[in-house]
């Protein structure tokens, strides 16, 4: 019995729930229930606002929230600068608030607060989040393309020195590769992030089951699984970081394209 107690549900911590139920909150048949999911996606942008709040107060000699901001700001505005140019600079706001948004929330969703009985929950672990972010980016890329370009936005499916022939093939080929590139985009992030909170939740059902079946174990299979799982929340830690990165990097990517049809 204690085992089966001591069992942990590595996809339990994915599932979204109403915090104030779901009875009467319906428009038209679909639910606005206030869910944990946007509860810590509010709280991320509350953080976020702050972040940038707190950086505003322009001193003389800038303490370390103002560096912070600095240094978050003008590593995404070089980023810009070095894929798109000085084009690039309007889009600073933009891709500035998406990377800070999915790294705050990655981060959130790693802290160790179930420890006081607090659940936080990783919305980048979920395909609706991080498909929405992608399709924002990858609106931006077709309005500045249209806008910009017009018509001639589509040359950027037709490479230079395509022969006659081969258009129409490649045409296809490069429109089904720019088509996908969103799905692409948002799997990336929604994988990354699921898989390691899966496998800390695995190492986390190791740790009590060892506990549970008996001395040798737990003084065996326990301590080595709770090591693994410190030295895979740190890697975490690192991910979490890495692939706010990737996603804004990309983002930026796709966007020159719509400015430069590179």
């Amino acid at each position: 019995m204690a085992a089966e107690e001591g069992k942990v549900d590595p996809m339990k911590q994915f599932q979204i729930e109403p915090i104030f139920g779901s009875e009467n909150w319906e428009i038209a048949g679909f639910s606005i229930a206030f869910t944990n999911s946007a509860l810590w996606m509010a709280v991320t942008v509350i953080l976020l606002v702050a972040f940038v709040y707190g950086g505003m107060r322009r001193e003389l000699v800038p303490g370390r929230w103002q560096m912070a901001v600095e240094t978050m700001t003008g590593f995404i505005d070089n980023m810009l600068e070095a894929n798109i140019g000085k084009e690039g600079r309007k889009y600073v706001p933009y891709i500035f608030s998406l990377f800070m948004f999915i790294l705050f929330g990655n981060l959130l969703g790693l802290l160790p607060i179930g420890l006081v009985g607090l659940h936080p929950f990783t919305f980048t672990s979920h395909f609706t989040i991080t498909g929405v972010l992608a399709l924002m980016s990858f609106s931006i890329v077709l309005i500045v393309g249209f806008w910009k370009h017009g018509i001639g936005f589509f040359g950027l499916f037709v490479p230079h020195g395509t022969p006659v022939l081969m258009t129409p093939l490649l045409f296809v080929i490069e429109l089904f590769s720019f088509l996908i590139r969103p799905i692409s985009l948002a799997l990336r992030l929604f994988v990354a992030m699921m898989a390691g909170h899966v496998l800390l939740k695995i190492l986390a059902t190791f740790v009590i089951d060892s506990l549970n079946a008996g001395p040798l174990l737990g003084a065996t299979v326990g301590p080595a699984a709770l090591i693994l799982m410190i030295a895979i929340s740190a890697l975490e830690i690192l991910v979490a970081g890495i692939q706010a990165y990737v996603f804004a990097l990309l983002s930026s990517l796709y966007i020159n394209d719509a400015e430069n049809l590179h």
